[in-house]
């Protein structure tokens, strides 16, 4: 079985088939699905939707490009919303993007550290979003980190040797999307070869970032299955020790979700 740890089952790319996809995502082996909040003054849609499936759950939390936006938010309002539903499993997806710069970068820098405020209260996971930031997404996790600890991933990994082994440092996990199998990404893979077992996560991003032989098309779920064998090729393991190392590794960071609840 395989844990997608990081999808978006409430863009408008799935609103039409979304019994299907999470259907096709169970078919192909994949028993849990987290879909992630982007913004907290949507949550009430994702919130339905990890409502709708046993095996969909969610976080909360504000997107670096949408931080300018939910300022007013606090972290006090976000574990009060994490806390009181049981299907809310992780805190993000925040963190820093200066690839695009949608948002004011101090205002970025402003919401990620509510989120790892939100994290570390809450004992979730804070699903980080960091894109051409190394620099200060070290920094800041740094700092943070010496104020008490907290769990998190560096979601959707495409950034640098540095960061990995600083997020590894610091006591991260990491998770592949896509991204691993395309064929100019073998310094990403190099990394995957270095991170530790204990440290792994495979998801989709989906509607994003379709694996090989996908790609081009409209991502889903299922489509992990294909990131997670070109991870294991990549670390020259099976593809089941591959799928059995990521589905723990999931169950014991996102330890609010209920196992038995998802495989039912």
């Amino acid at each position: 079985m395989l844990v997608d740890s990081h999808c978006h089952l409430d863009f408008p790319d799935f609103e039409e088939e979304r019994d299907a996809i999470v259907a096709r995502a169970n078919d192909a082996g994949v028993e849990t699905m987290v879909t992630i909040s982007t913004r907290v003054n949507q949550f009430g849609k994702i919130r339905s939707i990890a409502e709708s499936y046993d095996c969909v759950w969610c976080s909360i939390g504000t997107h670096p490009h949408n931080a300018d936006e939910e300022l007013a938010i606090s972290a006090d309002q976000l574990v009060e919303m994490a806390e009181s539903h049981p299907k809310v499993v992780a805190i993000g997806e925040a963190g820093l993007d200066y690839f695009y710069d949608k948002a004011p970068r101090e205002a970025q820098a402003e919401s990620f550290r509510r989120h790892i405020d939100a994290a570390r209260r809450t004992a979730l996971p804070l699903v980080i979003h960091s894109r051409d930031a190394d620099d200060d997404m070290i920094a800041i996790l740094t700092e943070e980190m010496g104020k008490g600890a907290f769990p998190a991933i560096l979601h959707c990994f495409s950034s640098g040797r540095e960061l990995a082994l600083a997020g590894i440092k610091l006591g991260l996990h990491v998770s592949f999307s896509g991204i691993l199998t395309f064929k100019k990404s073998e310094e990403i893979r190099e990394i995957a070869r270095e991170i530790p077992a204990e440290r792994l996560l495979v998801e989709t991003d989906s509607p994003y970032l379709a694996p090989v032989p996908k790609r081009g098309k409209r991502n889903e779920p299922s489509y992990v299955v294909n990131t997670a064998k070109v991870l294991a090729e990549t670390r020259g393991v099976s593809f089941e020790e591959i799928a059995a190392t990521t589905t723990e590794n999931f169950y014991r960071l996102f330890s609010k979700v209920d196992r038995k609840r998802a495989a039912s």
